[in-house]
């Protein structure tokens, strides 16, 4: 038994945090819920159709997925393949996909869940996120789909629209979806510890988990110090921080924890690489991580970290390389792609 640091607590196996027997954390409702997926985001739709079964064959039951990333279709087709060949049944697979800003209004909420369903070739998604607390105005699926951020592309200066939708009725019409069967779970994306309590002080269906950014430069050890109390299973979106930012100019080459050379101390200490240590660190304190690849090497690579166990004091080591260093936020990204400033941190 792997023993899951809880630096406020002492170890969470004592709490059924991990049964790493089968690698999954046990969701609220007793469901397996993966500690290592496929995340799905910025991956072409060409590469996905052969990826999605190299990933299952390499042992991947759980894919995170989302509208916007304008490419479940093409995952679909790789599940689909999976699937028909035999190698897992639709039970032994987690997906997850996301209700985009657009769709927030709770007349649209099921029009948009439908479309991933149909999109990835299912009938039931295993959770279902409210991708951002970010609320901007509809866009019909026949207009344009995925809608994106921008209200009108070909306006003079394109800008998100903001529009007031109250978050609990959002939030309320995601409960529905369990009600009449499209999805097992629902959550939340990019919440922090004030909105999760407002969700939850209303929710009839309590959110299952909270998919926020989290590496080693931004380890927010309070929000999962707090999920972990309230029963809310944390996703790590980004778990190795700038890699996947640097192209869209939201990062610098130089804030790359692969040039960490505390990063490097560690991970040559047990003969493995630096995004291996920062999943095994992801995993280890308690939250399912996502990375993104699209080549077979690093898909296995990525899943190969069950076999080796950071020590107290290299957990500590990885806790201190905290920057608070976010590279996900709309308040800078909106307004320098979108001429938009929308915070949503702060």
């Amino acid at each position: 038994m792997v023993v899951l640091l809880d630096l406020e607590q002492g170890p969470l196996y004592k709490r059924g945090y991990m049964d790493d027997s089968k690698r999954t954390f046990a969701s609220r409702d007793g469901g397996d819920f993966p500690t290592i997926g496929l995340g799905t985001w910025k991956i072409p739709d060409e590469v996905l159709p052969t990826l999605i079964p190299e990933a299952v064959a390499m042992g991947y039951r759980h894919f995170d997925c989302a509208c916007d990333y304008g490419n479940e279709v093409s995952v679909g087709k790789g599940l689909s393949a999976a699937l028909s060949g035999g190698q897992v049944s639709r039970d032994d697979l987690w997906i997850t996909s996301k209700l985009w800003n657009t769709y927030h209004h709770p007349q649209h909420v099921r029009a948009a869940c439908e479309r991933s369903l149909s999109d990835l070739g299912v009938d039931e998604l295993d959770l279902y996120l409210i991708h951002f607390p970010v609320t901007l105005a509809y866009v019909p699926f026949e207009e344009r789909y995925p809608p994106g951020w921008l209200f009108d592309p070909d306006a003079e200066k394109p800008a998100m629209k903001h529009v007031d939708i109250p978050y609990a009725d959002t939030y309320g019409a995601m409960e529905e979806l369990v009600d009449d069967g499209l999805v097992k779970r629902i959550g939340v994306c990019n919440l922090g510890t004030a909105m999760l309590r407002d969700v939850r002080s209303s929710a009839r269906i309590q959110p299952s988990v909270n998919q926020v950014e989290m590496h080693p430069y931004l380890s927010q050890e309070r929000l999962l110090r707090y999920c972990r109390e309230d029963d809310i299973q944390v996703t790590a979106f980004s778990p190795f921080g700038a890699s996947s930012y640097v192209p869209l100019s939201m990062a610098e080459p130089n804030e790359s924890l692969f040039d960490d050379e505390l990063m490097k101390g560690i991970a040559e200490a047990h003969n493995r690489t630096i995004g291996q240590v920062a999943l095994r660190w992801a995993v280890q304190r308690g939250t399912v991580a996502i990375p993104k690849t699209q080549t077979t090497g690093h898909l296995k690579e990525n899943i190969e970290i069950y076999d080796f166990e950071l020590s107290e004091d290299e957990m500590g080591v990885v806790n201190g390389l905290n920057r608070n260093r976010r590279f996900n936020d709309p308040a800078e990204f909106g307004e320098a792609a979108f001429n938009t400033f929308y915070p949503i941190f702060d």
